[in-house]
Formats: C-alpha cells, sequence, structure tokens
C-alpha cells in the first residue's frame, strides 16, 4: 500500500518501524524532524516529506497528532475523497475525525503500543477492522471494539501497564540490594510476569498461586488488605470519566 503519517512522533515511529518491512511504500510528516529523519535513513521506502505531500503520496493515512494541534494541522491540508484515514489520536471519535479529514473518510481509530515495532504487541481498535488487520494483523493481535464507550474503557483500563511495571521495577530494587547481580533479578521477574500472563487467564493463574501459606498467596492478600483492588477500581473510574 501507499501509506502516509502525518504527525511522526514516538507512537507514529514504532508503527512505521513495525511494518516497513512489509513491501508498503511510507511517506511521514518531515513536523516530526528527528523521528522522521531517523525513519528514511533505516528504510529504502520509507520517504520524508511536508503534510500536505504525504497525502498527495498515500491511499491510507495514518494520524499521530496531538489531538490539542490537530485541528491546526489539518484543516491547511487538501485531503481527497478516496482516502482512507487510521487515526491514533486518543479523546478523538471517528466523527470528530471525519470532521476534520473530508471529503476522506476517517475509517478507524487504532491504540497502538510501543512494542509494535517489533511485533506481538496488542492493538486496541475501533472501525475497519479489515484494513487494520491487513495492515497489522500478521504480527500483532487485533482487538476490535464494538463503539466509542468500549474504547474509552479500554483506554482507562490498559493504563494498569504502568502500575505494573512500577510494581516490578519496585520488586526488582528490593531484590538488587539482596543478590550479586541486580539487573539479572529485574531480568528474571520481567519474564516471569511477562510469561505468566501470555497464556493464562487471571483468575486461573490467581488460583494456581493460591496455596494457603505460599509466598504468592501471603503478598497477595497483604496488598488486598492494604487496599490494593479499591485504589485501582478508583482510579479506573477517574479515568472513564475524564478526571
Amino acid at each position: 500500500m501507499r501509506l502516509g503519517v502525518i504527525g511522526t512522533g514516538t507512537i507514529a515511529g514504532a508503527v512505521v518501524r513495525g511494518i516497513a518491512a512489509d513491501g508498503h511504500q511510507i511517506t511521514v510528516s518531515e513536523r516530526g524532524a528527528s523521528h522522521a529523519t531517523a525513519l528514511a535513513s533505516e528504510y529504502e521506502n520509507v520517504t520524508a516529506a511536508d503534510n500536505q505531500s504525504v497525502l498527495d503520496q498515500s491511499e491510507v493515512v495514518f494520524l499521530g497528532l496531538m489531538i490539542e494541534v490537530a485541528p491546526e494541522v489539518l484543516n491547511a491540508l487538501a485531503f481527497r475523497a478516496e482516502q482512507r484515514v487510521i487515526t491514533f489520536m486518543a479523546g478523538a471519535s471517528l466523527t470528530e475525525v471525519n470532521e476534520l479529514v473530508s471529503p476522506a473518510t476517517a475509517v478507524a481509530i487504532m491504540m497502538p503500543f510501543p512494542g509494535i515495532a517489533q511485533g506481538g504487541s496488542p492493538i486496541m481498535m475501533q472501525g475497519d477492522a479489515a484494513l487494520v488487520s491487513e495492515i497489522f494483523g500478521v504480527k500483532n493481535r487485533v482487538f476490535e471494539l464494538k463503539n466509542a464507550e468500549e474504547m474509552n474503557a479500554f483506554l482507562s483500563a490498559q493504563a494498569v501497564l504502568s502500575p505494573v511495571a512500577r510494581m516490578v521495577e519496585e520488586a526488582a530494587d528490593w531484590l538488587g540490594h539482596r543478590v550479586s547481580d541486580p539487573a539479572m533479578g529485574e531480568e528474571f521477574l520481567r519474564v516471569l510476569v511477562a510469561s505468566s500472563l501470555e497464556n493464562t487467564a487471571c483468575t486461573p493463574l490467581i488460583e494456581a498461586l493460591n496455596t494457603p501459606g505460599g509466598y504468592n498467596q501471603r503478598l497477595r492478600v497483604h496488598m488486598e488488605n492494604e487496599g490494593m483492588r479499591q485504589a485501582l477500581v478508583r482510579g479506573l473510574d477517574d479515568l472513564e470519566g475524564g478526571k
């Protein structure tokens, strides 16, 4: 495909790296100069251009802009009626993006993570699942959502990644003061958590780790008694409600 990227930040750069070897012709916005230059120098099929030239050379356009600057940037551009737009902008509905890219059509909202650069990443999306799966589904797992309300809930729930990473970091720091190789300790914990959750649902995993008096049960019960669940649910409710 002929793909274009308007707004080449960290996430958009990861998206390009994830599909650059798939035979597409990709044009990226030079507005994000450092990312665009790096991508164009890494891949023969990636070129950098001004925003209008990105549109002129693309049949599918990715929007990686911050929502605050999107109207100013997009209103200055001329989209084509046959163009399909996939947006990465959190907080903007398909209807809102459609108004900004008319006469093109915003066909999907997609929320990628940095891991999309290597593949094996989950992708939350709403809209044209066939198109998103065609471009990204071979290397990643696409989770199709029904409406804006589901997207908002998923966006809120995915924020658990940061506190989980912080919890592993804190445990690794605690471990690092007690072993000869702190880096190995952190790697062990990261592999333990990732591999344990990758192919096992949470409830059976918790049950398997629920040996009475065992280390896992004792730490989990301690953290639950300290208010872990209540704090998590309050935080998720606040995110979903826009607080």
